[in-house]
């Protein structure tokens, strides 16, 4: 699912407004932990947790060029981007 990060939470919480319209508080999972850094408007992938639907794990973080790319296609047309 498409989502657009909001506000930093600390540590390894973002919250994030989806594609659905819910705000959900997403977790970077640990592959991602050092390696991309995420700040408040970047366009992710997040896979909702199974047990818990308010809560997430950020799968993909995607860059300027790719953002644009997505909503020239249409793909984010749910977002309040």
């Amino acid at each position: 699912m498409f989502a657009l990060a909001i506000q930093l939470m600390g540590a390894t919480q973002i919250k994030a407004q989806c594609e659905d319209g819910k705000e959900r508080m997403c977790r970077i999972k640990g592959t991602m932990k050092k390696k991309v850094w995420i700040r408040a408007g970047d366009v992710l992938i997040i896979r909702l947790w199974d047990w818990q639907k308010d809560r997430a794990d950020i799968i993909w973080r995607y860059f300027g060029t790719q953002s644009e790319h997505l909503k020239r296609n249409g793909y984010l047309n749910n977002l309040p981007v």
